[in-house]
């Protein structure tokens, strides 16, 4: 019983201590892109992408993970928010991912991934299909989970399916 008031006692001070910091961060985010000068995400296609699933909760993000880091708004992209991202591959040194979002848009290219501890209400979360951002490594604020293989996989596939069928409306123009 003490150890279960203990690790309740150490969740609860781990869950508070990550909710402010996020929160500050976030504010932060908004207005101040990137520490380096650099742009922490920026959109771009599958070309070029080494798609893989190498998770390690090691404190360097890594494909199959979810991690929070700056988005850029689609209609201003000096301005943005942190957002779960989606890792799916490589493009040289930097990583390439899609945003979460927890509310379903049925006039966009989504994907379910489920629930994880990247969202702590527990709400179910949606890959943006339609922004594919290439991803300074540097630029990544924290891991926030492992999406498993099943959920990768058909990330994966369907993020090939929406890359087609643009390739596809780009030719037919």
């Amino acid at each position: 019983m003490a150890r279960g008031l203990s690790g309740f006692i150490t969740d609860l001070f781990k869950s508070v201590t990550a909710s402010g910091t996020t929160q500050q961060a976030t504010r932060k985010a908004q207005t101040t892109p990137a520490r380096s000068g650099r742009a922490p995400s920026r959109e771009a296609g599958l070309d070029g992408v080494t798609i893989e699933y190498s998770p390690g909760l090691d404190g360097d993000p890594d494909p199959g993970e979810v991690v929070w880091t700056w988005v850029p708004w689609e209609e201003d992209p000096t301005q943005g928010k942190d957002r779960p991202v989606v890792i799916f591959g490589r493009r040289g040194p930097l990583l390439v991912g899609v945003a979460l979002t927890s509310k379903p848009h049925p006039n966009e290219p989504q994907i379910s991934v489920g629930t994880g501890s990247w969202d702590r209400e527990g709400r179910p979360s949606y890959a943006k299909l339609e922004r594919i951002l290439d991803i300074d490594p540097a630029q990544v604020r924290r891991e926030g989970a492992v999406l498993d293989t099943a959920r990768f996989a058909e990330l994966v596939d369907a993020l090939k399916r929406a890359d087609a069928a643009e390739a596809a409306r780009r030719r037919a123009r």
